[in-house]
């Protein structure tokens, strides 16, 4: 069995650790976008459900699902 030097050693040591960055930035831009996608998601029903409360001139449910859609947008930073 060939023994690995010490430079090997420490070439494999910092690949190790270059690819567990990698791994742990593609995870969090995965969780980003899957994030945004629930947002956009949300966001989308909420103003069906407005549209059809000022559609139906429904003062008390457009007032309370505008709430819903400002705190929506204060939590996430829109």
């Amino acid at each position: 069995m060939k023994e690995k030097s010490y430079s090997e050693i420490m070439k494999a040591s910092v690949m190790k650790r270059i690819k567990a960055k990698e791994s742990f930035v593609q995870d969090l831009y995965v969780e980003m976008l899957i994030s945004e996608i629930q947002l956009k998601n949300q966001k989308e029903k909420l103003l069906i459900r407005i549209d059809k409360a000022i559609d139906d001139r429904n003062r008390t449910l457009f007032f309370s699902l505008t709430e819903e859609l400002k705190a929506l947008d204060k939590q996430f930073g829109t």
